[in-house]
């Protein structure tokens, strides 16, 4: 798991192949114009899911998991408190994995929510449990889905 600042993101390039291909698309999209729902931009390797609402409490946010995918969250209005915790730690399933939607949730409580304001994001891995769009106030982000073994290459 990341946080850190827009300012930063080149930084992770080199994490994985196609993060390169999101900065720049972050660099070159108005993303607060973009409706709500999902958009491509890598056929199913990578796309975006652009997220308007008021948030949901700490009691009603899950921890869930991916594994087809890596999540980059980037709040772009609002402060999204995101709850985090090892997978590894992660005892409560809720249900079995959903292998169409690539999610698994779990009851258990986030070991740490981070205060994740705008221009901020996270980078949520396959070992990472996580939670999202907690606030008592409205949000916007987007959510970008990476595939972890990207089909296509840029």
């Amino acid at each position: 798991m990341i946080i850190d600042t827009i300012d930063n993101i080149q930084r992770y390039a080199a994490m994985h192949a196609l993060f390169p291909h999101v900065f720049e698309y972050i660099k070159t999209t108005d993303l607060l114009a973009l409706p709500n729902g999902k958009h491509a931009i890598l056929n199913d390797d990578i796309f975006v899911l652009i997220q308007r609402g008021i948030g949901q409490t700490k009691a009603e946010s899950k921890l869930e998991c991916h594994r087809k995918y890596i999540d980059i969250q980037l709040v772009l209005n609002g402060t999204d408190e995101m709850g985090w915790n090892p997978l590894a730690d992660c005892q409560q399933a809720i249900d079995t994995f959903n292998t169409a939607n690539d999610v698994h949730f779990f009851e258990d409580a986030p070991l740490n929510w981070l205060a994740t304001p705008t221009n901020k994001f996270c980078i949520f891995f396959p070992e990472d449990a996580h939670s999202g769009m907690v606030s008592e106030h409205h949000l916007h982000k987007a959510v970008f889905k990476i595939a972890v073994n990207p089909t296509n290459q840029p």
